[in-house]
């Protein structure tokens, strides 16, 4: 017999009309062409074009005028080529010819999925018994691209769950480059991503131990020059994106939770951002910092990647390194065991397993942890988030796919001074799609990137069939008393 799991009367759906103005380019010589005939009609035209397209669009977005500035400015290359003074042009020819190169992006329009739940670092003004939280989403678009977006809401002290409405307006972060690259471990990366071996051999003699982006990029362009073959040109700019992979980025403080969207940027997650696991984690000093574990997708290639951020403004980004970071589903424990990062991860895509580390973006030697046992996750068995500790040990949350590859919900409890021990794992899933759960973008799936616990219960978001969210409550005492019953047979 199941569980009693109590289904919050609460969905969080996607809204199509939530898009940002991103840069649209389709190659040089399209784009002198597009240049060439704005630079053809008068000025007294070019006003007449752009002044309503702003007042139009500045409804829609934030600042219109700094974004078409920007794109605009993206092509000072072209404007050398075309023998053009780029400063002289005056602002509203600027402004139209960014606005050729701009176009409409719907984060939203697809998908709306795979929630993750973190304390806010806001707590003032709560009273006894409410929390303030932080909701991670993954959010597709058009071209099945995912990003990260997020919601606040506020449980209150009889765990009804308020989740606020969503801003008007989204903004991209600005992107800042100032990582200091580990050659060693930087062309291990490199070399997973099946870049020419000639190329990272070259790369490293000219490096330094440690280097910084522009320097990499010197070399790579005076490497370039000298190389006649297309391809091997290629497998140099394979390594720019890879550097790419490495980044910050920095949000506005007039931004709200819901106006930020961290959207791919390197070539190697360019077909998205997926499934960030968030957890706040907690150093032995007191003090802590969230993390993300999250996929990066490039149409072939994943790489897993860890995102840090102290107060969701702005945020540091990394690949993860080693043997144990492999394929999907990475979730970090909240703070260290045994004086030692720890991690569950899917390395071979069908089971659980745990590694420790004592550096956070380096993992090495996974060990088997959980593999299915039950039929209804005989396919695969893997983490819905990061492992959430009580006094009777680890609570994982896992996600099981069965028959018809439905998923569903299932959860686990891990020894807490030794989580390579599994005390005990449900029997029969904790949650399983019901009849207004089942249709979607993907039909017969429930998941979920990271739960909390509130007043003595569990809460768990879930993305319903990939289309939109809702959240689900199990009391905490029940479910370690069930789980210690069903023990690991």
């Amino acid at each position: 017999m199941r569980l009693s799991v109590e289904r919050k009367p609460i969905r969080v759906n996607p809204d199509p009309k939530r898009v940002i103005a991103r840069f649209f380019f389709n190659g040089n010589d399209r784009a002198k062409e597009v240049i060439q005939r704005v630079m053809s009609i008068s000025e007294e035209s070019a006003f007449g074009i752009i002044s309503p397209l702003l007042q139009e669009y500045s409804k829609r977005h934030r600042n219109i005028t700094r974004v078409l500035n920007r794109h605009c400015s993206k092509l000072k290359p072209l404007f050398v080529d075309l023998g053009i003074d780029f400063d002289s042009l005056t602002v509203y020819r600027k402004l139209l010819i960014g606005s050729y190169f701009t176009h409409e992006y719907s984060i939203e329009s697809a998908a709306f999925f795979n929630p993750s739940i973190v304390e806010d670092p806001d707590q003032s003004e709560m009273e006894e018994g409410q929390r303030r939280v932080i909701i991670s989403f993954r959010a597709v678009g058009e071209g099945h691209i995912s990003s990260i977006t997020f919601r606040r809401a506020m449980i209150d002290k009889d765990n009804q769950i308020t989740v606020q409405p969503a801003g008007s307006y989204i903004d991209e972060a600005e992107i800042v480059r100032n990582a200091v690259y580990n050659k060693k471990l930087f062309l291990e990366k490199a070399a997973i991503t099946q870049i020419d071996i000639n190329v990272l051999n070259e790369l490293e003699a000219k490096l330094d131990h440690h280097f910084e982006y522009a320097n990499l990029r010197r070399i790579i362009i005076e490497s370039q020059k000298l190389q006649e073959n297309d391809m091997m040109r290629l497998e140099y700019d394979k390594v720019l994106w890879l550097a790419d992979s490495y980044y910050e980025i920095v949000f506005s403080m007039d931004t709200d939770i819901s106006d930020r969207v961290i959207f791919p940027i390197s070539e190697y997650e360019r077909k998205g951002i997926e499934d960030a696991r968030f957890v706040k984690f907690t150093h032995d000093d007191g003090t802590s910092v969230y993390y993300a574990t999250y996929t990066a997708y490039d149409g072939s290639l994943i790489m897993p990647k860890l995102l840090q951020t102290t107060d969701f403004y702005n945020f540091k980004i990394m690949p993860l390194y080693g043997a144990g970071a492999q394929n999907k589903n990475l979730a970090l424990f909240p703070r260290k065991i045994n004086g030692r990062y720890a991690m569950i991860s899917r390395i071979d895509g069908c089971n659980n397993y745990i590694m420790y580390s004592d550096k956070i973006n380096i993992w090495e030697k996974p060990d088997l942890l959980q593999q299915p046992k039950f039929t209804w996750e005989f396919v695969q068995i893997g983490n819905c988030g990061s492992p959430i500790e009580t006094k009777e040990g680890w609570i994982v949350i896992t996600h099981g796919v069965g028959p018809m590859r439905r998923y569903v919900l299932g959860a686990s409890l891990l020894k807490l001074d030794d989580p390579t021990v599994e005390i005990g794992r449900l029997k029969e899933p904790l949650l399983v799609p019901n009849s207004d759960e089942r249709e979607g973008y993907v039909p017969n799936v429930l998941y979920s990137c990271g739960s909390i616990v509130h007043n003595n219960k569990l809460i768990i978001p879930y993305g319903i069939s990939d289309s939109s969210t809702s959240f689900a409550e199990v009391d905490l005492d029940e479910l370690l008393n069930r789980l210690k019953e069903d023990g690991i047979e």
